[in-house]
Parts: C-alpha cells; structure tokens; sequence
C-alpha cells in the first residue's frame, strides 16, 4: 500500500455496516427479508460488483438502428457488465417483490435492497424501478394485468426484444414527456386512433425521454379523441414483428451513463388502453408515485455511499500530524454529514412502509403528501452532500479511478426524473388543496414527536400553510421545512439521540450555517461518525 493512502473500500457487508437502515428495516417490518437483503449487502461490497459499476459507466450503450440486411431493427447494445448488475437485481426481486410476495414489510424490504444495491452503480436502477412502478398502473386493466404480471414478477433476467410469451421475465419502461410540454404532459400532441374494440389503437408521434428504450414494453401515453389516455405499447408483437417504436438516438447524459435513455419516434405503433379514455393521468399517477418513491431511495442511496466512502477515506488518511478523522473541523464536516445521510434513511423507509400499509386511509393520506415533499427534499440534499464528500477526498475524490465522479454526475438525476423540485412542490400544495385529509396525516404524524424544537418548527410551518398570501412562490421554502420537521420527528422517535439532537439543533434551531461542517461542537460527533463508518 502506497503511503497514507486509504486500502480500498472492497469486501465489506453494505447492509450489515449500516446501523441506520438496519434499524428502519426492522422497524418497518421487513426482517423476514433479512437473509436477502443481508445477501445483497455482501455481494455490493465485493470487488467483482464494483468492477461491473466502473465497467457499465466506461462502456455506455450503443444504438443499434439497422441490420446488416437494411432492415430497421432499433437494438441497445450494452456491456456484459450492465446485464450482470440486472441479473442480480431482477434475481433478488428489485423490480417486483412486493408484487411477487405481497406481505406486510415488502416494499420496505424492497426499498433496502434498492438502496443498497444501488451503490454499487445507479444507473441499472431505472428499468428495475420502472418494471417495480408499472403493476399498480397494469392493475387497472385487469385482463392486461392477468397477462403481463407474471411475467413481470419472475426472477428471471431474460433481455433480448422477443414475443413476451416466448421470454421467462419482462421488463417495463415509460414515455411521457414531448419536446414541446416537457412535464406539461397535457400538452402532449402524440394520437392514439382507434383501430378495433378490444381497446386496440395505433399511436403516432415523438417521446423526447423515453427511459430504457430496450425494455419489452411501455407505459405511453397519447391523446385518444376523448383526451389524453394511458396505453401499453410492447415492442414486439405476438407474431415477432417488431412494432412501429424508433429509436432516433440515445440522449448524449451529464450521468447515469449506463443507462439508455432516447428519443424515439412511433409510427402507427400497436397498443392497447390501459384505463379509461381520457384519464391518462389519473391512470398512470401510481407508476409514478412508486418512481418518485425510487427517486427517494435512489438519493439516499448515493449519500450513503458518499459518505461511507467519505468515512473511509479519513479514517486512512493523515495531515498536518493527524488522522484526517481525528481533525476537529473534519470531524464536524463528517459527523454534518451523516446526520443528513442517516435523515434521509429514515425518511426513505418511513415512506416505504407507508406504501405497504397504504391500505390505512391515514397512512394513505400520508403517503400521498409525504411522496411529494421526500422526492423534493432528499433528492435536492444529494446534490450538496455528494459535493462535500468528495471534497473531504481532496484531489483523491476528484478522479475517475474513485467513485466520487461518478456519483457527483448522478447526483442531479433524482430531482430531475418524475417531475423537477417546482413540479413536486406544487404538487405538495395541490394535495394539501384537492385531499385536506393529507396534511392532517402529515401533522398526525409529525406531531408523535416530543420536542420543543420541533414544536416551534411546526408551529411556523402551520402559519405558513393557513397564509394564502403569494402561496406558489413560497411553495419551496414550505415544502423544505415540511421535509425537515418530518425528518426531524423520525430521528427523535427512531434515530440515534445524539444525531437527533444535532439535527434538531442545527435544522431547526438555527445553531448551523450555511454549509456542512457547522454544526454546535462538543463530545456528541466522534460517536457519531462511529455510528455510520463502514467497518470490513
């Protein structure tokens, strides 16, 4: 090993070193999942799975859009790596175990294993997320969903574009959005025309983002003459032809490199309503709610690894004649760090098993507003915490040989997919508008916690929201505090004291500055770096 560098950080268990999530997970009734996830957790440490990362972002995908005869063929060639990642994603049951095993703590269970196996590279997440998020839409058609779901739900891995019956497992993607509207999907000028009785229509015209264009079917949606409806659009038929779906390139990404994401063009391509005409969104509003949900995990995600690989760094490292780890102004910017690392954690899985228990009004209620402000806060916090991590590598942290590059480019990606910070802000004020019944959810449970701190906090967020005044422009700086007083509540109901205690008095009371690294001194911050630093 060369002097004072750090031995890498390889052939640790991911879960098992993460109090946090360890915590939540049991908290949230997934221990029945335990030897799984525990599983995912040693295989995201080894350095074969770290390799398939670097290898997938270094070999990103190729379009291939003719054969060798002439014919259009619209193919995604993709490294050997990018396919092991997914071969062990779709076997431990990412894109569908909820589905596969509907029990109480599924979709916690399956956020953990998300979370974890997302550190290893997050750009294979997307098709995985998107299959996950396609059976709540699916199950509005139930005759679609009888055919598809098995499908879907096997733990098989089974790429290649082939009649769906011919395949062991299929995977799901979606194409919303247009040049010309972007989120405004109301303004989508793609036609759907009606060519039979069972709800067959062909669909003409261009996707701007259609995310992971190699995938065996898609949610679309189109304007049908009764308004913008839902379909599913495979991408090849029962007889093996391939349907009308081009590829007119791969987007050229800041991240998530590994990942095809396209243009595409459908002329007169085959697919069927999902749903009734004219309820596109309405229809396909819980795909993207179960997306929004992996946007969450996905950010958490990223901090966890940038902070695990912070804590490592440090405690390997000297200057100025002393472990990194031991430098009183490091140690603040670690210990900052974890705390906003472990908030996000708990928030995640707090949200996870509101979708389990989404069969509770309250909880549903919950869900509903909380889905919104957690895709709005913890996806922006990733941005800031990836940065400060790095920085806390120096030059180290600065090349592509680490993985800190790589995650500072995917970092923005969260905040962006399923609706910008804007989007989802005022989607918290249209629920607390349409659904009073989920602002009352989210005080229910806020309010569980007792703490002066967070009462004040609470209190000022209650005036904020009455006041009609300007609402729009102030909708950011609310749906901030509502994502910090929540976080804020869990850490004092489940988290670490100290890390509570810190949290409390640096987000809420003011005692913080404006970067990481500021938080009030004293004896509470070395236990806390203790608490999150990845042990071999």
């Amino acid at each position: 090993m060369s002097s004072n560098q750090p031995p890498p950080l390889v052939d640790y268990n991911l879960f098992d070193a993460d109090l946090p999530l360890r915590e939540a997970f049991e908290r949230e009734g997934a221990s029945w999942a335990h030897e799984q996830v525990q599983e995912l957790g040693r295989l995201a440490g080894t350095q074969q799975a770290i390799d398939w990362g670097f290898q997938a972002n270094a070999n990103p995908p190729m379009l291939k859009t003719y054969d060798r005869f002439g014919d259009r063929i619209d193919e995604v060639e993709f490294h050997p790596a990018w396919h092991e990642l997914m071969k062990v994603a779709i076997g431990h049951g990412l894109h569908g175990l909820p589905w596969r095993e509907p029990r109480p703590g599924a979709h916690a269970a399956r956020a953990a294993g998300f979370y974890i196996w997302s550190q290893v590279e997050s750009g294979h997440g997307c098709p995985v997320s998107m299959t996950y998020a396609a059976i709540p839409t699916l199950r509005k058609q139930p005759a679609l969903a009888a055919e598809w779901e098995p499908l879907i739900t096997t733990l098989e891995y089974d790429p290649g574009l082939r009649p769906p019956s011919t395949k062991k497992g299929v995977l799901f993607g979606m194409a919303m959005t247009e040049r010309q509207g972007g989120s405004d999907v109301r303004a989508n000028t793609t036609r759907a025309v009606s060519v039979g009785s069972d709800g067959e229509y062909l669909l003409t015209g261009q996707k701007w983002f259609c995310s992971a264009p190699m995938c065996d079917a898609f949610m679309v949606l189109a304007q049908a003459p009764g308004g913008l409806s839902c379909f599913l659009l495979p991408r090849v038929l029962p007889d093996g032809s391939r349907n009308q779906f081009h590829i007119q390139r791969l987007k050229d990404k800041l991240g998530n490199r590994s990942n095809a994401s396209a243009e595409i063009e459908l002329e007169g391509a085959w697919a069927v309503m999902v749903g009734e005409e004219g309820n596109g969104i309405r229809t396909i509003i819980d795909m993207v709610n179960h997306t929004r949900l992996d946007c969450v995990i996905g950010s958490a995600s990223l901090m966890r690894q940038a902070v695990a690989q912070a804590l490592h760094h440090t405690a390997h490292r000297s200057a100025f004649g002393k472990l990194l780890s031991d430098q009183p102004l490091m140690v603040n910017v670690l210990a900052d760090l974890a705390i906003e690392s472990e908030a996000a954690t708990l928030l995640m899985m707090r949200l996870a098993g509101a979708f389990d228990r989404a069969a509770d009004p309250s909880e549903a209620h919950f869900r509903r507003l909380a889905a919104a402000v957690a895709k709005f806060w913890v996806c922006k916090r990733a941005v800031i915490v990836v940065a400060e991590a790095l920085e806390c590598h120096g030059g180290n942290g600065y090349v592509e040989e680490s993985i800190l590059p790589r995650l500072y480019r995917e970092s923005p990606l969260n905040s962006i997919w399923e609706g910008s910070g804007n989007v989802n802000a005022l989607d918290v004020l249209r629920a607390m508008h349409r659904e009073p019944d989920t602002i009352a959810a989210f005080f229910a449970e806020v309010e569980t916690a007792n703490d002066s701190r967070l009462d004040r906090a609470v209190n000022s967020l209650k005036r904020d929201i009455a006041s009609s005044d300007d609402v729009e422009s102030r909708a950011r700086r609310m749906v901030e505090c509502m994502g910090i007083v929540l976080q804020a509540s869990l850490l004092l109901r489940h988290g670490d004291p100290a890390v509570a205690d810190l949290f409390c008095s640096s987000r809420l009371n003011g005692e913080w500055g404006h970067t990481f690294g500021s938080l009030p001194s004293g004896p509470k911050l070395k236990p806390v770096i203790e608490r999150h630093r990845p042990r071999f």
